[in-house]
C-alpha cells in the first residue's frame, strides 16, 4: 500500500482507486444493473417538499424566543438542511433530470439550496467531480484536510473543535488547494439565494434567517448526521479508503450512507443504490462497514490513530494537464 502515515501524515498509495476496476467487474457479471442509472422522477417532488417545509418553519419560527430559535435550528430545520445537501449531492450527478437537462438538474439544486441560507450548490459541483475522478488526489480532492489541519487537529478537544468547524473547512479549504475561477452559475447562484434571503428578512425578519444558517452550520458540524462525513473515507482500517453504513439514517440522507455504491455507480441515483447492494451482494458483504455515524464520531474523536490524517492520497500524474 505505500508508506503508512500513521498520526503524523496520509497513507500515500501508489495505485488507482479500487472503485473504478470493481464497477468493471460488477458490470461484467450483472449487466442489468445499467437499468438503475438514469434520473430519479421522485427527487424533484421530495426535495420540493422539503424546501416548502423550510419556507414554513421560517414562517412559525418568526416570533419564537433565540433559545428555541437555535434548539428548532440544531433538532428539525438543521437536519432538513443537511439533507438538502445530500440531496445536492445527488443532483450533482444529474440523477434529478436526466443528462440530456444538465442545465435543469444546475438550477434545481439552487432551489434546492435556499433553505441553506448560504449559496452552496453551484461551488459544490465544481469541485464534487474531481472528488470521484480523483479520489484522495493530491492537490485535487479538496475533500481531504489539508497538512495544517491534520498537524493541529489532533488531540480529543481540538477534533471536537474541528468537527464543529468542519462547514467552514468545507467552504474555504478549496480556496487553498485548487483555487477555480468563480463561473457564471456560481454568481446566479449567489444572486437567487440573497434575492429569497433578503425576501424572507422583509417578510419576517431576521430570525428565520438565523434559523436557516444556524441550521445548516450547526448539523454540518456535530451532529449525529455529520458522522457521515468522516465515515465516508476516513481510513478506520488501514488500506480501505471508503466505507459504507446501511443503517437507518439513510432513510433521511438520500442514501448517503451507500457510499461504496456510490463511487461504484455515481450515475445512479440514491435511492436506488440498495438495489445495487442486492444484486451484487458477494462485492460488498465483505468489506468494511459502519454501523453507527455516532459511533464514527466517537472513535474519531477518542482513537490516536484516527484524525484528519487518517486519509488515503495519491499523486494523479496527469493532474498539471488537466
Amino acid at each position: 500500500m505505500g508508506k503508512t502515515g500513521g498520526r503524523n501524515d496520509f497513507e500515500w498509495v501508489y495505485n488507482d482507486q479500487p472503485h473504478t476496476s470493481r464497477r468493471k467487474e460488477i458490470l461484467a457479471k450483472y449487466p442489468e444493473i445499467k437499468s438503475l442509472m438514469g434520473p430519479d422522477p421522485q427527487l424533484k417532488w421530495v426535495v420540493s417538499g422539503m424546501v416548502l417545509t423550510q419556507l414554513l418553519a421560517c414562517y412559525l419560527v418568526r416570533d419564537l424566543s433565540w433559545k428555541w430559535i437555535f434548539f428548532w435550528a440544531y433538532a428539525f430545520g438543521g437536519c432538513i438542511n443537511h439533507s438538502l445537501t445530500l440531496a445536492i449531492h445527488d443532483i450533482s450527478h444529474n440523477v434529478a433530470f436526466g443528462n440530456k437537462l444538465a442545465k435543469w438538474n444546475r438550477w434545481f439544486a439552487m432551489w434546492a439550496n435556499l433553505p441553506i441560507g448560504l449559496p452552496y450548490s453551484a461551488s459544490f459541483k465544481k469541485y464534487h467531480i474531481d472528488h470521484h475522478r480523483y479520489l484522495g488526489g493530491d492537490q485535487l480532492d479538496v475533500d481531504i484536510p489539508t497538512d495544517i489541519e491534520g498537524w493541529f487537529f489532533c488531540t480529543p478537544a481540538r477534533k471536537v473543535l474541528w468537527l464543529f468547524l468542519q462547514p467552514f473547512f468545507y467552504a474555504l479549504r478549496p480556496l487553498l488547494v485548487n483555487p477555480k475561477p468563480v463561473c457564471q452559475l456560481e454568481i446566479q447562484n449567489a444572486v437567487i439565494q440573497l434575492i429569497v434571503d433578503l425576501i424572507i428578512y422583509n417578510l419576517w425578519g431576521v430570525k428565520p434567517i438565523v434559523y436557516l444558517i444556524a441550521g445548516s452550520v450547526l448539523c454540518m458540524g456535530l451532529h449525529p448526521i455529520s458522522g457521515h462525513f468522516i465515515a465516508e473515507h476516513y481510513m478506520f482500517l488501514k488500506g480501505h479508503e471508503t466505507y459504507s453504513y446501511y443503517g437507518p439514517l439513510n432513510m433521511i440522507t438520500f442514501n448517503v450512507g451507500y457510499h461504496m455504491e456510490h463511487h461504484d455507480f455515481p450515475s445512479i441515483p440514491g435511492s436506488k443504490l440498495p438495489q445495487v447492494k442486492q444484486i451484487a451482494a458477494e462485492y460488498y458483504d465483505s468489506l468494511p462497514q459502519h454501523t453507527s455515524w455516532s459511533r464514527v464520531l466517537w472513535d474519531f474523536v477518542f482513537d490516536d490513530s484516527i484524525g484528519p490524517f487518517a486519509r488515503i492520497k495519491r499523486e494523479y500524474k496527469l493532474r498539471k494537464q488537466e
